[in-house]
């Protein structure tokens, strides 16, 4: 609907026999739809007279509709889907050897072999899953589509949103400090105090929420909620959302960063190594009906992510680089949360898993707890 030769047609059109862009062999992808936002009620009418499924397909960008031109809700004719970009399964870097619904079912003994070494894994991590770096003939090229990602999404898309000019170095500020506190539930205030030293006038929170509620409106950050299980202790669960970018990349250009950096910053590299994991674990989540979580209660006790589904099962995970030291410290950190669930009023956890980086190979311990490789994931 955004064809610059054919767009102005396609409104005459939407004007006089709107019906007539809906013809075609079905499902019938519409793009850009929020170009011409009667296209939802037309559908919406075209659906319930055809009585079946599966006819259209809209996707669009986060340009806000024009929603004066909607009548209609589409309850019960629409379902939304949200789309990430791409894990590392669709990307063809995962073997897939290890299926995410499978662990569900608590196999007796798992195995794969991992093809990611330390330097891949930075790699991935800076290009991110974007499908449009994929095709690029070099690594340096596949780099840039993250970088100009990063400089569209200050110099143009957190106005375009909501037509609200917003500041772009103020922009770039508050995406780096958000990037320094990737798997962490900082406040709008620690964000806020983390900018304000570089800052010419008074920048209230309310200012800075505004700003993080522009990216989460383009898809630029998504939040993690916290995961409230029924524990046999009184012990307090934090309620505070994670803060994760939706690609690990988006946070990498945001602070300049490069494969190489990563591989000499482990702490860093690890940070954003999580956020990769996170995201691949969303992507095959909704696969399964299912979301993620996070834990952390008042006691420090934390676990990454809880993949829960809908059925009430639910598996527990841990993320961490790799390296025996702090896959023990995961391991630990898991039996720590299974001891405390109170199982007489929820399910026991379908699994426990330490999700690494780097390691040879996808396996399950005597105490059952898997060790996977990211690189082995899939939904």
């Amino acid at each position: 609907m955004d064809d610059p030769i054919k767009q102005e047609q396609y409104k005459q059109m939407a004007q006089t026999n709107i019906r007539f862009l809906l013809e075609g062999e079905t499902p019938r992808l519409i793009d850009e739809w929020q170009e011409i936002p009667k296209l939802w009620d037309a559908i919406r009418f075209e659906v319930d007279h055809r009585d079946d499924d599966g006819q259209f397909v809209l996707t669009g960008s986060a340009v806000p509709v024009d929603t004066k031109e909607i009548h209609h809700s589409g309850t019960g004719r629409y379902g939304w889907l949200t789309m990430r970009p791409m894990s590392l399964w669709e990307s063809g870097e995962s073997t897939g050897e290890i299926s995410l619904s499978d662990l569900f079912h608590a196999p007796d003994k798992i195995g794969a072999l991992n093809k990611f070494t330390l330097s891949k894994l930075a790699f991935a991590v800076c290009r991110g899953g974007w499908p449009k770096s994929l095709q690029k003939k070099s690594e340096k090229a596949a780099l840039l589509q993250a970088t100009e990602y990063y400089k569209a999404i200050i110099n143009s898309d957190i106005s375009r949103v909501d037509n609200v000019r917003r500041n772009e170095e103020r922009t770039k500020r508050i995406m780096r400090s958000y990037a320094r506190h990737q798997g962490s539930q900082a406040s709008i205030a620690t964000i806020l105090a983390d900018i304000s030293t570089n800052e010419a006038e008074y920048v209230s929170d309310e200012t800075v929420g505004a700003y993080l509620a522009a990216l989460r409106k383009i898809f630029v950050i998504e939040d993690m909620p916290a995961w409230n299980p029924n524990l046999r202790s009184k012990t307090a669960v934090r309620t505070s959302d994670t803060r994760y970018y939706v690609d690990p990349s988006v946070g990498v250009a945001a602070l300049g960063l490069g494969p190489n950096d990563l591989i000499n910053d482990l702490n860093t590299f690890g940070l954003f190594f999580e956020t990769m994991c996170i995201r691949d674990l969303r992507v095959y989540a909704d696969a399964l009906d299912g979301s993620v979580y996070h834990y952390r209660d008042k006691n420090g006790l934390e676990c990454d992510a809880v993949v829960h589904l809908r059925n009430g099962a639910y598996g527990l995970i841990e993320i961490k680089l790799g390296g025996e030291k702090l896959i023990e410290d995961g391991v630990k950190t898991l039996t720590s949360l299974v001891n405390i669930i109170d199982t007489t009023r929820m399910k026991a956890p379908a699994f426990c898993m330490v999700l690494t980086g780097v390691g040879d190979f996808a396996y399950k311990r005597s105490d059952g707890v898997y060790i996977v490789p990211i690189g082995c994931l899939k939904d």
